[in-house]
């Protein structure tokens, strides 16, 4: 396991503004791709009372964010261990879905869930939180780690405005905030370039700042086919065009 920073820069949240993007996927397939680098990766499933992580890889938790919260479990407690036939391994936190009570936890719960996965990253390289889409208070304020925030952005106007409202918000909180951008599900890397300029322009215009552009993932039709299969794409498609994608961005992260 490499060695951490005084910082929380293993700490990586994944966010967008607008739902259907794509997050909780590339959460996925960032977090397999890490581990098959040799990274001690952690994925948290932070969509409080919509949470898919599981099923997307296909896993059936004994236990999941919800004991943590009720306080019959700690964060250690509820990790649950994901590993493909090539025996690449990461952990998994799972929510707890369709528990609409968890979606409105008080601030001060909150920060202790941050806190308690801030204390993880001493047995982890990559901490990844998959967070729910919007700018809710759960949102924020598990975003503010002080490590990196991946904000995943599609070429649609609307995913645009919104990944612009989420990035406003989080540099309200933290004018020094580690943000970059994600272009998800694009025809062509001109289509994902188009997208990042556009937010690049409205954040340095409004915002004076300017988010670098972490990866452009191409749309894929086995994408769709992975996550009905409720198996990584990593593991179903190795080879396809988004996977490649996605492992780019895993080894940028890990430089």
């Amino acid at each position: 396991m490499t060695e951490h920073p005084s910082s929380d820069s293993h700490l990586i949240t994944i966010a967008s503004g607008k739902g259907g993007v794509g997050k909780t996927w590339l959460s996925v397939t960032l977090a397999h791709a890490l581990a098959g680098l040799g990274s001690k990766t952690l994925l948290f499933d932070g969509d409080l009372g919509l949470a898919n992580v599981d099923i997307q890889l296909g896993l059936m938790p004994e236990t999941d964010i919800g004991s943590v919260l009720s306080g019959r479990a700690s964060l250690p407690e509820v990790v649950t261990p994901f590993a493909d036939k090539s025996g690449t391994t990461f952990d998994v936190i799972a929510g707890k879905s369709g528990s609409g009570a968890l979606g409105s936890l008080s601030i001060p719960a909150l920060q202790g869930l941050r806190d308690g996965l801030r204390d993880l990253t001493a047995s982890y390289d990559h901490i990844l939180l998959d967070l729910a889409a919007g700018v809710d208070p759960a949102v924020t304020t598990l975003s503010d780690h002080g490590g990196r925030i991946l904000v995943v952005m599609s070429g649609d106007p609307t995913s645009l405005t919104d990944a612009y409202a989420y990035i406003k918000l989080a540099i309200g909180r933290n004018p020094s905030a580690n943000i970059s951008i994600v272009v998800n599900n694009v025809p062509s890397k001109r289509d994902g370039e188009k997208a990042y300029e556009a937010i690049k322009r409205a954040a340095e215009g409004f915002l004076k700042i300017s988010p670098p552009l972490m990866a452009i993932i191409k749309s894929d039709d086995k994408v769709v086919d992975a996550i009905r299969a409720q198996m990584p794409l990593l593991a179903r498609h190795p080879q396809s065009e988004a996977a490649e994608n996605v492992q780019a961005l895993a080894a940028r992260l890990m430089d």
